[in-house]
């Protein structure tokens, strides 16, 4: 068996996908103000906000833990609401030789379906699935559509459409 993997998942969510896509895309660092118990922070390490080749330096929960990523942006289809992160460093590449995340925003009649696609290569046979990586996409991929629409947060209070919560 193979040490190359790629695990999918589809997450429902109100927002319209041009508004997630715009946020994930162009606004990154936002998400740590809508959900802060799952990424604490995403800073602009070199290039513009956005741009292909741009690198993010993101701080995130995993599995219970405090994780680091840097991430080069590799591809970016306005067209499709699509975003390719290619990890450069952090914490998964103790585990996986190498790591991609697709992120693709797709509208519905009322909102919008989110597909991400995780592709990696596993440095040995002994080393687990990252399920739970896709499980921290799903959360947090519903924070943001409840913030984009106007719901209330996991602490019960109203965030602002449009504006991180301070």
């Amino acid at each position: 068996m193979g040490l190359y993997r790629k695990l999918e998942t589809y997450v429902d969510i109100e927002a319209p996908a041009s508004k997630f896509h715009e946020l994930i895309h162009k606004n990154p660092h936002h998400m740590a103000n809508i959900a802060p118990d799952k990424i604490q922070s995403c800073e602009l390490h070199e290039g513009e906000w956005g741009k292909v080749g741009a690198i993010l330096y993101w701080n995130y929960v995993h599995d219970g833990k405090a994780c680091v990523a840097k991430d080069v942006i590799e591809a970016v289809d306005e067209e499709n609401n699509s975003l390719t992160w290619k990890m450069l460093e952090g914490d998964l590449l103790n585990e996986y030789k190498s790591f991609r995340m697709t992120i693709q925003c797709i509208p519905k009649d009322k909102g919008s379906m989110i597909h991400f696609t995780l592709e990696y290569e596993k440095l040995h046979e002994n080393v687990e699935d990252s399920h739970s990586l896709l499980e921290l996409c799903d959360s947090v991929s519903k924070a943001v559509g409840a913030h984009l629409v106007g719901k209330k947060n996991n602490e019960g209070s109203f965030i602002e459409v449009g504006a991180p919560k301070a």
